[in-house]
């Protein structure tokens, strides 16, 4: 004993523990596999996201700069000397007309120097004539064209300097009497029209010869041509705008010129003292684009002296359901005529009677629940997921049949309304880049406040967008069962008795059996006995 006491001993053997598995820990860590396939999942499938349909109408840009185009001609001084002006810019001219005078020897600029004061003070009229021209200038000035701080500068000091020249007239007899008389040249109109006095070198421009260089303004220059100023034979006395008719140059996209074109008149407001006219549009495709020639027979005077003129074109705003681009999309539908649509099953939903044969070759019919999605020249447009190529389907009360063949495209979008992406036809009124105004209150259309799918790429028919929508679809595929219409993958036959089963199902040992009356349920084994033993042979339904 005291022997195998020593030799056990010497002898380690290792413990095995046992096998502990924490139950906790498994379940946790399929939680957390559940959880990372379904992070997974969410990220690389496509999610449907709603869009509220609201009434709007769409911003469109409807402000343009245009370039005057004018029928003018520069008359040029019929000599040298000190030109002193007597005609009031932007007033019209008679033939005859004194417009300016040419002074070789500086005599009137001293008479009108040497003037009195209270001789050359100003009517209400000459006043209201300077008033317009400042507020006209302050309405359009820019600090990025300070530029034109100078022209109007020069404007100003010619007009008050021409009204003054006004009373000189008035004295101008004395100096036609005097000696100096010859050394004074008196230049009358030769040609009715408004007189203008500077010029920038687009007198001769037509439309036909615009470009995209003619509207930068930055390096255009207007030149005045100044009262009491030096000139030389030749030189440009004054400009006359020959023609009350005129027009405004801009430019615009093909699209645009598209609409403009078909309008053939539209609404302008110029900009400058809000004035509204009706222009004739006329499109001219120049060497680098396209651009509108607005057509006036009045307002010339009021921007006679205006190359560059800044207006609004004011047209009728289309107005309705605002929805995004990408929310339309186009689907196929077959057309069927309005006589053979009729209403069927246990909801008196919209369908067809489709003609079909039993297993032993007779012609029977049965009802298809399709909703309608437009209607147009007498046809309907059906769904094509009921119905296929080559069907046939029956005249209600009539034995005429029509094979199901035609087919339409409509625009539309997804509704999402019930939880489900259901195909609505829209009418697009206007559209531009990102957004389309569709017609209200349409038949198989939208209403406001409807939600539909903002991407229709990333959605397909009957699509689920949650789970009160997963209800909702189902519930729609039990109505469908009930009223008749075929299930997926399965086909509708009747018996010789004229009951109506669903092919591909059988009655089959071994499956459960409810009863709709007292909710029982029974069980047939292999023997064909039942929970209680007996032999009775059972069937289901």
């Amino acid at each position: 004993m005291e022997h195998l006491a020593a030799k056990n001993q010497g002898k380690i053997r290792q413990y095995r523990k046992p096998l502990n598995i924490n139950l906790g820990m498994i379940i946790f860590g399929c939680i957390f596999i559940y959880t990372l396939i379904c992070v997974g999942m969410y990220f690389t499938s496509s999610h449907i996201v709603g869009y509220e349909v609201k009434a709007g109408s769409l911003s469109v840009n409807n402000v343009y700069k245009g370039i005057a185009i004018r029928e003018e001609e520069i008359v040029p001084s019929a000599g040298s000397g000190y030109i002193n002006y007597y005609a009031r810019e932007g007033g019209r001219v008679a033939v005859g007309d004194l417009v300016y005078t040419v002074d070789e020897t500086g005599r009137l600029a001293e008479m009108t120097g040497n003037a009195d004061p209270d001789e050359n003070s100003f009517s209400d009229e000459d006043l209201n004539e300077l008033k317009t021209e400042i507020l006209g200038f302050t309405s359009t000035f820019s600090p990025r064209s300070f530029s034109e701080v100078y022209d109007f500068k020069y404007s100003v000091q010619g007009t008050v300097m021409k009204l003054a020249n006004y009373r000189i007239l008035e004295n101008i007899d004395s100096l036609k009497n005097s000696s100096d008389s010859g050394l004074v040249n008196f230049c009358r109109a030769a040609k009715t029209g408004i007189v203008i006095y500077s010029t920038d070198g687009y007198e001769d421009l037509t439309p036909e010869q615009v470009t995209a260089a003619d509207f930068d303004t930055s390096g255009y220059e207007k030149k005045p041509l100044i009262n009491s100023g030096l000139v030389n034979r030749g030189d440009p006395a004054y400009k006359l705008s020959l023609s009350e008719d005129w027009s405004i140059v801009i430019p615009v996209t093909k699209e645009r010129a598209a609409e403009l074109e078909e309008a053939e008149y539209v609404k302008v407001k110029f900009l400058k003292n809000q004035y509204v006219s009706w222009g004739q549009v006329f499109i001219h495709e120049n060497e680098d684009g396209v651009y509108a020639e607005l057509l006036f027979n009045n307002s010339m005077l009021t921007f006679c002296t205006d190359r560059y003129i800044d207006i609004e074109l004011i047209t009728e705003d289309e107005t309705g359901l605002k929805i995004p681009n990408s929310a339309i999309v186009e689907k196929e539908f077959f057309l069927v005529p309005e006589e053979y649509v009729t209403k069927g099953g246990n909801s008196g939903a919209d369908g067809v009677l489709r003609e079909y044969y039993t297993e032993d070759g007779s012609a029977s019919t049965e009802f298809v629940e399709t909703p309608i999605y437009n209607e147009e020249n007498g046809e309907y447009y059906l769904d094509d997921a009921s119905l296929r190529i080559g069907d046939y389907i029956i005249k209600p009360n009539s034995t005429e049949k029509y094979p199901i063949s035609k087919r339409g495209s409509l625009i539309g979008v997804y509704n999402i309304n019930k939880g489900f992406a259901d195909f609505k036809q829209i009418n697009i009124l206007y559209d531009n880049e990102e957004y389309s105004i569709v017609e209200s209150g349409t038949t198989y259309g939208l209403s406001v406040y409807d939600y539909i799918a903002l991407d229709a790429s990333s959605v397909e028919e009957d699509d689920l967008t949650n789970e009160a929508g997963a209800e909702a679809f189902f519930h729609k595929k039990a109505d469908k069962s009930e009223d008749g219409s075929e299930s997926a993958g399965t086909e509708s036959t009747k018996d010789s008795d004229g009951t109506e089963d669903i092919a591909g199902t059988e009655s089959i040992a071994g499956t459960e059996s409810v009863e709709d009356n007292d909710y029982s349920t029974e069980t047939s084994n292999d023997n064909g006995e039942d929970e209680n033993g007996s032999n009775d042979d059972q069937t289901t339904d």
